[in-house]
């Protein structure tokens, strides 16, 4: 797996920064793309839905490992 990468989101209305490995980020992408859905949207979503002892990127990672296991 590669090194992190850090990327900029824009989580309602406010830019955030998110650092993935860069296969967790291809994959998020994957998804929304499939969904149809921009990526600020659905990480909004994630966020919105994570609890407050949960980081964004271990919630973005965990929607993503669930993604794929409930395929």
């Amino acid at each position: 797996m590669g090194r992190p990468v850090k990327r900029s989101l824009t989580l309602h209305r406010h830019r955030t920064s998110v650092t993935l490995e860069d296969e967790f980020w291809q994959a998020f992408r994957d998804i929304a793309a499939k969904e149809g859905r921009a990526l600020n949207d659905l990480a909004s979503e994630i966020d919105a839905a994570r609890g407050l002892d949960t980081g964004l990127a271990s919630a973005i990672r965990l929607y993503v490992l669930a993604h794929y296991q409930d395929r």
